[in-house]
């Protein structure tokens, strides 16, 4: 699961990123049509706006501003995360799985401890920041597709490595910067990628908000 990360500043790579997504015509779009603008830094929570990289219509990698969280009728709550073992099969996901994937460039992210109390009821405990061990982006794999001429995305997970299932039983996919170039290729199979993902984490306990 992943509902919330957080972007920090003064990583160059970052920054270029994030001035590209300031300077893409997705990124007029909302403000101009919704008043939402870019998110920049900080913590980043569904429904915020956000840079993501994707090719754009000539193919080539791009940067665009797009909105965290698929919608469907008659669904209250948007869809912030797919699960990666069913995406392309489930009809919301199954055709941005072949021909629209995305990633998310991420500082770090953040999950909760979930934990069942002695008479089995369900518990949120200590919140964990956690980022890969070597790299200074974390890279989170996710689909896009484009509603009402303006592009979402959601993250898609995966199970978690040992140490992570500590406090949950989900974790962001997440791919290391040199095959994320062939992750948003639609000509390329998603699943010969699945192999290559990253699982190497540090968990750094902080205070819940």
């Amino acid at each position: 699961m992943c509902m919330r990360y957080f972007i920090g500043s003064g990583l160059a790579e970052l920054m270029e990123l994030i001035e590209q997504a300031q300077n893409s015509a997705t990124a007029e779009r909302f403000l101009k049509r919704y008043s939402k603008p870019l998110k920049t830094s900080g913590d980043i929570r569904p429904t915020d706006v956000c840079p993501v990289v994707a090719p754009d219509s000539r193919g080539n990698k791009a940067v665009f501003a797009m909105k965290w969280g698929y919608t469907l009728p008659g669904n209250k709550q948007p869809l912030f995360n797919a699960r990666v073992e069913t995406a392309a099969v489930k009809p919301t996901f199954a055709e941005s799985w072949v021909r629209r994937r995305c990633a998310v460039p991420a500082s770090c992210y953040y999950e909760w401890k979930h934990y069942k109390t002695p008479d089995g009821k369900d518990k949120t405990g200590d919140k964990y920041l956690i980022h890969l061990k070597d790299d200074q982006i974390t890279w989170l794999c996710g689909l896009y597709r484009i509603e009402d001429d303006i592009p979402v995305f959601t993250i898609l997970t995966r199970e978690p490595s040992a140490g992570l299932s500590e406090i949950h039983d989900r974790m962001p996919l997440i791919l290391p910067e040199k095959k994320i170039d062939e992750w948003i290729t639609p000509s390329v199979n998603p699943d010969t990628l699945l192999p290559h993902s990253l699982t190497d984490m540090v968990m750094e306990s902080c205070l819940s908000d």
